[in-house]
């Protein structure tokens, strides 16, 4: 998956534009819940050395909220590595260069999705007037 085409799979599954929140890098973006602004993806371009790869050039990369007990079976997949600038114990690093499968990506960003959105609270019981 593209950065573009991530951008669009986005909108079209959560109804979420890029926000661009770093006033010194246009490309990074961040998407977020429209209701408790937390971030559930962030794209970024980096160098693929800058994340241990022995290759030349940057790659995009796409960064999401993921269960831990799912994140060390990931990590040994191609695609996917440590969350490159996030806590590594909950996020975890997809590279947007065809590496990772479109369905992998597609289940995680649903996943970050549900573990970013806003918590219900509990209302109290309230007694019947009598």
């Amino acid at each position: 998956m593209t950065r573009q085409e991530l951008t669009d799979y986005i909108f079209d599954e959560y109804s979420v534009e890029p926000d661009y929140p770093f006033p010194r890098d246009d490309t990074s973006c961040v998407f977020r819940h429209i209701d408790n602004r937390k971030w559930f993806a962030l794209v970024m371009t980096v160098p693929y050395r800058t994340l241990g790869l022995r290759k030349k050039g940057t790659v995009d990369i796409l960064n999401v909220k993921c269960d831990p007990m799912v994140i060390g079976s990931l990590r040994g997949k191609p695609g996917f590595l440590p969350a490159y600038h996030m806590n590594k114990d909950k996020w975890i690093t997809l590279l947007l260069d065809g590496s990772a499968p479109n369905e992998d990506i597609s289940a995680l960003l649903a996943m970050s999705y549900t573990m970013t959105a806003a918590k219900l609270k509990k209302r109290k019981e309230q007694k019947p007037e009598e």
